[in-house]
């Protein structure tokens, strides 16, 4: 069972593409230097300054964690590292007693009074590095954030920058074996953003498009690379071992039926919506389109993509649990004589 872990935690890294690091530099912390760069504020100069986050694997594994326990409801943590040239250093992560429901999760006065208590626990400890960011979860609906997380994320900025923004989408995350997780910053009131590149093609339940349509233009994602050393190795094998017995005694595929079904129903949806518009578009024909209008994903090849997804969502669940099948339940063949 042991080498069985050790296996399966080295596919999760490679499925992560966690990157072992050089030495343990990455985890010193200077306050000088973190100081120096606060104090000069590079980041209220250029709106996109920051353009990656390095997140550590003991980091990632505890979010995932998190977001699993809360099954259907969005949970919230705390963030802690340092900042680098155009980049943040997640280090940590922890967990605050707060949840809620779907894009309606907001950390209550119980919650703050756990995360300044927990920060002074941690410097009497001898851990320096400051909170730079929250987590929440968004179970079954992506990686993107709706008002109430601009809104949240735009305070924060307001008043505690440099501050980042993560989610994490647990149910695709179990459907995957990939961590679905995605790292944001808002833009500051009135401002502009340039025409952004076009990003990859993400599932949005219809109920929840228009939210993410509204405020698309107020944030912009920033490139997420995970690392580890060997200062977290031990803990991030005792930890392990925990998500582990989890995921052995878990079928993806009996977990994420009502994902499933409603993932279904949705697409159900957005073929009927897919056909109405080509039903008006071919009484269209003929007129002339412009040509950013021509360049839009048609919504025949996003049912496609959506539909794709689930069935290798699925596929993957049943190849899993015939694995496990295979793995646990094998019977000898009896011996004779």
């Amino acid at each position: 069972m042991e080498t069985q872990a050790s296996d399966a935690l080295r596919r999760f890294e490679l499925e992560n593409e966690v990157k072992s690091e050089d030495g343990d530099a990455i985890y010193n912390y200077d306050r000088v230097s973190q100081n120096k760069l606060r104090d000069q504020k590079p980041w209220t100069k250029d709106p996109t300054y920051f353009k990656h986050v390095k997140v550590s694997a003991l980091a990632l594994l505890k979010m995932a964690m998190h977001a699993r326990s809360g099954g259907q409801l969005e949970v919230m943590g705390i963030l802690q590292g340092k900042v680098e040239d155009k980049t943040f250093v997640v280090m940590d992560a922890f967990a605050l007693p707060v949840e809620g429901t779907e894009t309606r999760v907001t950390a209550l006065d119980e919650g703050y009074e756990y995360m300044v208590g927990y920060q002074t626990t941690c410097e009497a400890s001898g851990r320096v590095e400051p909170v730079i960011g929250w987590y929440h979860s968004h179970p079954g609906y992506g990686c993107w954030l709706s008002g109430i997380d601009v809104s949240t994320q735009l305070v924060h900025q307001q008043h505690e920058d440099p501050y980042l923004a993560i989610v994490v989408d647990p149910v695709r995350t179990m459907a995957a074996g990939k961590v679905e997780i995605g790292a944001f910053r808002t833009y500051p009131p009135n401002y502009k953003p340039p025409d952004a590149a076009a990003s990859e093609y993400q599932t949005i339940p219809l109920d929840k498009i228009e939210d993410f349509g509204v405020h698309a233009n107020q944030y912009y994602p920033l490139d997420v690379s995970f690392f580890k050393s060997s200062l977290d190795s031990h803990l991030l094998s005792l930890l392990w071992n925990k998500y582990w017995i989890s995921t052995l005694s878990t079928s993806s595929v009996v977990a994420n039926r009502d994902y499933t079904v409603k993932s279904i129903r949705d697409l159900s949806g957005k073929m009927e919506q897919g056909e109405s518009q080509l039903s008006s578009s071919s009484r269209m024909a003929g007129y002339y389109l412009p040509s950013d209008k021509k360049q839009e994903e048609s919504p025949v090849n996003k049912i496609c993509k959506d539909s794709t997804k689930i069935a290798i969502e699925q596929l993957q669940g049943l190849m899993t649990q015939v694995a496990k099948d295979a793995l646990f339940n094998f019977k000898s063949a009896p011996m004779t004589d």
